[in-house]
């Protein structure tokens, strides 16, 4: 998971209010329920000890929610009387409000964690239209357009018949490099994962051949066409086997790191190290591990994480509080530029021990 859209969170000392709202289940009292529920959450915040300031904000962020139409789920964000972060999740939560030293940001790996994003071409001979793909969002990019003529073969087979096939071939020879490079720029620009190519066999194969070797890599081609019902269902498929496929790449990765000194961080202390240092390169997490839960030392910078309390005034620290290791460390992970990713579906025995490990970027 991408984690630069948690650095506002990175910005504010806290203590931060965070709120998990299911919006998956709808019917003609939803409404009333959501103002219902609403409430409870400020309620529930008011009891932990958060500002009044920050409950109204988030009060009033979940009763707006009886407006809209969410699909399955938000998780809120807040501090010092506002909602700092509003996300959409892709998988229903269960409801929670916390009042805590840290933004409780480690479910979202689980809830809104991996979601690949698409840059999706819907190509025929003449050229091709971009969209953009995620569970947070769809986006047109624009179209591609080649050579219009000829772009169709003759059924004739004497020689001027051939000459005219050789221009076909060629069009579409042209065609298929000038869509290949507004894939691979668009591609640059949006730092899609995949790249789904959505038309005829050879039109698709046509285009993929003439992208670089490491974007044929993670190009697919679609069986549905764009008029079909089924294409949503085979994108989602697509992008759940990636999720699969990167997070077993992970936990591959890890386990082989752990062989070679400097490589990988396993256990709280060592990890809490790297973290400070700036080596995270993936931060892997066990939600059900036990070292997710420990207690660390935090201050208003995310540098100031240690496993003491001593340790983190030393660091610059002159108030520091106890938080839970996985969330002090995401807050670090993502003010760092790592990214994190959930094992919890990984192999037993084949991730972190205590549930928090890390692929390091330099021994």
């Amino acid at each position: 998971m991408d984690l630069s859209h948690l650095t506002p969170l990175c910005e504010r000392p806290g203590p931060w209010a965070s709120v998990y709202v299911d919006t998956s289940a709808h019917s003609e009292s939803t409404a009333l329920e959501r103002s219902v529920e609403a409430t409870a959450v400020q309620r529930t915040l008011k009891t932990a000890g958060a500002d009044d300031e920050t409950c109204r904000a988030v009060r009033t962020a979940v009763d707006e929610m009886r407006h809209t139409r969410e699909p399955v789920g938000r998780a809120l964000f807040a501090t010092q009387g506002e909602v700092v972060l509003d996300l959409p999740l892709s998988t229903p939560p269960t409801a929670s409000a916390q009042w805590a030293p840290m933004p409780r940001t480690t479910p979202l790996l689980d809830l809104a964690g991996e979601d690949p994003l698409c840059l999706i071409a819907h190509i025929d001979r003449k050229g091709a239209e971009l969209d953009l793909h995620s569970a947070r969002e769809d986006r047109h990019l624009g179209e591609v357009s080649g050579d219009q003529w000829p772009v169709h073969r003759a059924g004739r087979n004497n020689w001027a018949e051939r000459h005219f096939q050789l221009r076909v071939e060629n069009t579409w020879e042209h065609n298929a490099t000038e869509m290949a490079r507004a894939l691979e720029t668009c591609q640059a620009d949006t730092r899609a994962e995949l790249i789904l190519l959505v038309g005829d066999d050879r039109e698709c194969a046509a285009v993929r051949d003439k992208l670089p070797k490491a974007l044929r890599e993670r190009t697919v081609r679609c069986r549905h066409g764009a008029g079909s019902r089924s294409l949503g269902m085979e994108i989602a498929r697509i992008q759940a086997e990636h999720v699969a496929y990167r997070a077993d790449r992970s936990v591959g990765d890890f386990a082989a790191a752990r062989g070679r000194d400097g490589a990988a961080a396993s256990g709280v202390p060592a990890v809490v190290d790297a973290a400070r240092q700036h080596r995270l390169a993936e931060l892997l997490v066990r939600s059900d591990g036990p070292d997710t839960h420990r207690e660390v030392w935090v201050g208003a910078d995310p540098d100031q994480l240690a496993t003491r309390r001593t340790d983190a005034v030393a660091l610059g620290a002159a108030e520091p509080v106890s938080a839970r290791a996985d969330d002090a460390l995401m807050r670090c992970a993502a003010a760092g530029g790592a990214s994190a990713l959930s094992v919890a579906g990984a192999v037993p025995g084949s991730g972190p021990p205590g549930g928090l490990g890390a692929l390091l970027r330099w021994t």
